[in-house]
């Protein structure tokens, strides 16, 4: 046998070989995201086993910029660990078939609402807490605190090295953090 392309490929048919139109399903659920991510690479810089043990965890891939709701709930399905809970083909099928009958229902975007608008929460923050439980990463509180990030001003500029040493490893977890923080950059007349 030859390697098994990890980014892609279903937890079951990464740990036992087993090969289905369940674990294509989730391939398939992988390729949607590049589409609509303009192929951005999946999971980004993580290493393989980082993939696979967030994957175990429950991580799945965020929603692309400017991705229907809609189109990531499908994704979401298509990335359910237990396999009979994936969608078979036929019903992926019918479901982008009333997309494409019904295009209004793709106007909802997964992650656009924040960034269009200066005046939500993530803008209005005045303490570190605040800002990370605005964009729901509150669950670093700590690792922000101990490694001396207590002003927002001190996060304008932090990078990802930072971050790992943080012990913030998710990528997704960093791309959410540092795409907030440029956010911030450009709307800082909003830091009170």
């Amino acid at each position: 046998g030859g390697k098994i392309p990890i980014r892609w490929t279903s937890p079951e048919a990464i740990a036992y070989r087993k090969f289905t139109s369940a674990s294509d399903v989730w391939s398939y659920g992988i390729v949607m995201w590049e589409v609509v991510s303009y192929g951005e690479r999946p999971y980004w810089e993580m290493s393989n086993q980082d993939v696979i043990k967030a994957i175990d965890e429950g991580y799945r891939l965020p929603a692309p910029m400017d991705c229907p709701v809609v189109l990531h709930q499908l994704m979401l399905d298509c990335w359910e660990k237990g396999r009979s809970e994936r969608p078979k083909f036929g019903q992926i099928v019918t479901t982008l078939d009333k997309l494409i009958r019904n295009p209004a229902r793709l106007r909802e975007l997964a992650n656009s609402s924040v960034w269009e608008d200066p005046t939500t929460p993530e803008f209005s923050v005045s303490t570190v807490e605040e800002w990370l439980e605005a964009i729901k990463m509150d669950h670093y509180k700590e690792n922000f605190s101990s490694a001396g990030y207590v002003t927002l001003d001190s996060v304008l500029y932090i990078s990802i090295s930072e971050l790992v040493k943080m012990d913030v490893t998710l990528a997704g977890h960093q791309k959410k953090i540092l795409s907030s923080v440029q956010s911030l950059q450009t709307q800082g007349t909003h830091i009170q």
